[in-house]
């Protein structure tokens, strides 16, 4: 009787940790289907709460801060942006995503520094830094002109 007591308590343990693994993809992948679909508020609460079962799933704090982006909610985009880059320093779209934040802050070092970073990490974006510099290139005369 201890054996089937014991191996019981061992399944029904394993099928836990199986199901909390698994529920974290879940939940992003739910969000991921809901972003897509442009249901942005029901998207959020999923990122949420895949945050909360894996902290350190960057993809739903980039996810959350694209949300906050197209909500025009700055501050929370750069704190989901910040938290994306400290557990993926090499995130490319964060850093990219960053790097116009800087840009519309005339933030002009910012840009420059994760422009540096960007270029080293870029695979798919790179059309894009040059996007950007070439927009700082215009914006920083104009200001040494005043």
């Amino acid at each position: 009787m201890n054996k089937i007591s014991l191996l019981t308590l061992f399944f029904y343990l394993i099928m836990n940790i199986l199901n909390i693994s698994s529920g974290n993809e879940h939940f992003f992948d739910k969000g991921l289907k809901l972003y897509e679909n442009k249901k942005y508020e029901d998207a959020r609460f999923m990122f949420e709460r895949s945050i909360v079962f894996n902290p350190k799933d960057s993809n739903s704090y980039l996810y959350l801060a694209k949300i906050y982006n197209i909500e025009e909610n700055q501050k929370k985009e750069e704190i989901n942006l910040e938290a994306t880059l400290l557990i993926e320093p090499d995130n490319e779209e964060a850093i990219l995503m960053s790097m116009k934040i800087a840009l519309e802050k005339s933030n002009y070092s910012k840009v420059k520094n994760l422009s540096k970073t960007f270029t080293k990490v870029c695979k798919k974006l790179c059309d894009e830094n040059k996007d950007i510099l070439e927009n700082l290139a215009n914006i920083e005369p104009k200001n040494n002109e005043s």
